[in-house]
């Protein structure tokens, strides 16, 4: 036993030694080589232990945040797991591991797209223009995923005094943020040269991309092994049910993870005490009102004063498909980048009292199908939020005569 602890105590020594390093600017390459000289694997844990240590010992967080893209790049493919814990199908850890996968895809995409800008006229310049834009919409989805780690996770992380990570990873997400905004920012200017375009795409989107990527690795190398040796199975049940109110990225957990009933699991946790949602003209359980509002003849989706998608119903044929990854999400970065001005301009009208409903009707696979926003407010007409409607009419357009109750058939 004392070995396998002089071992660990000797590995965090070189590990502290080659992060120090770093900080006084030798090349990454040469702290790599050494590492793998030296270290070879590092247990995760250690790798915790350490940066926890560094700003004990007084080295800045904001320099700890300098040289984390360092040496997590000279970590890389390291880190030994092998004693890391399973993750059941639907925990939130594998909520996050499936999330990261789909981010990787859009990173890929984008990469390429940046590939491909140089080339063709203006017309064509337009469409990639266009093309990176939906795409970096796609990845500003991060934000859910990193607000459930900044909200949900963190701060069982902080009670326990593990404050170094979570302090560092904020300020990485921080940053991640900005240069997806920076970029957002500059695909809506009127940019007319590939190299004006491609000059953005080095100072800001390819910073944006290798960001994302780059946490990744930090998460499922260091961050979730370290969270399921910390966290208990009733702070991970309280993370699963508060997950949804925030969102998920990119991806709509098909399974729902359960944990040990004495894990203190609620049952029914959004109802009143004894189990019913009380209205002002009367109440529900959660299952009638959820079945309630999936047999309505229209599909609804609540967006809130915030902008932000809240909810939507699931009739069993819906007109426009929706999953939970849309949850929490700005609803500009719901809709394709052409129309995304309208829907702004909409939301505007609706928050300004200059306009109260937007109707619109198009017609789609052989239906006629009626699209309506409503503006929703309280009492006193304070904006709460937006309400679309989406409804099949196809079948009332060919309504003649009447047919009255009594008539009723099957």
């Amino acid at each position: 036993m004392s070995e396998l602890i002089d071992n660990s105590a000797d590995r965090k020594k070189k590990l502290k030694g080659l992060i120090l390093k770093l900080h006084g600017g030798v090349p990454e390459e040469e702290v790599k080589k050494e590492l793998l000289t030296t270290l070879s694997n590092i247990p995760y844990g250690e790798v915790v232990e350490v940066e926890q240590e560094l700003i004990g010992e007084g080295l800045p967080e904001e320099e700890v945040l300098r040289l984390c893209d360092a040496h997590s790049a000279v970590l890389k493919g390291h880190v030994d797991l092998s004693a890391a814990k399973k993750i059941p199908p639907g925990h939130p850890v594998d909520i996050m591991i499936n999330e990261n996968r789909e981010l990787k895809k859009v990173a890929g995409e984008i990469k390429e797209a940046i590939a491909g800008i140089a080339g063709g006229g203006e017309k064509d310049l337009s469409v990639k223009i266009l093309r990176l834009r939906g795409l970096f919409n796609n990845l500003m989805d991060v934000d859910k995923h990193y607000q459930r780690k900044e909200y949900l996770i963190f701060p069982y992380l902080e009670r326990k005094e593990i404050t170094g990570p979570p302090k560092v990873m904020w300020g990485k997400h921080d940053e991640i943020r900005e240069l997806i905004k920076g970029s957002l920012e500059v695909l809506k200017a009127d940019i007319k040269e590939a190299d004006e375009l491609l000059a953005s795409a080095e100072i800001l989107m390819l910073p944006a991309v290798n960001g994302v990527i780059e946490m990744t690795v930090k998460e499922e190398e260091i961050l979730f092994p370290m969270t399921l040796d910390n966290l208990s199975d009733a702070e991970w049940n309280e993370v699963n049910r508060q997950s949804p109110e925030i969102g998920f990225c990119l991806y709509d957990p098909p399974v729902e993870w359960k944990p040990p009933r004495e894990a203190g699991e609620k049952e029914d946790g959004n109802v009143t005490a004894g189990g019913r949602i009380q209205l002002p003209t009367g109440s529900f359980t959660l299952e009638e009102l959820t079945a309630l509002l999936n047999h309505l003849p229209v599909d609804i989706t609540f967006v809130d004063r915030n902008d932000r998608v809240k909810y939507f119903s699931m009739s069993k044929e819906r007109i426009f498909q929706r999953n939970r990854a849309i949850l929490n999400r700005d609803v500009r970065h719901c809709h394709p980048p052409a129309s995304a001005h309208i829907v702004d301009r909409i939301i505007e009208d609706f928050r300004s009292g200059k306009a109260s409903s937007a109707p619109f009707w198009i017609n789609m696979g052989g239906k006629m199908i009626h699209i309506e926003y409503f503006a929703i407010r309280n009492e006193i007409g304070e904006y709460l939020g937006t309400l679309e409607v989406s409804h099949d009419i196809s079948g009332y357009r060919k309504l003649d005569g009447e047919q009255r109750i009594l008539s009723y058939k099957l």
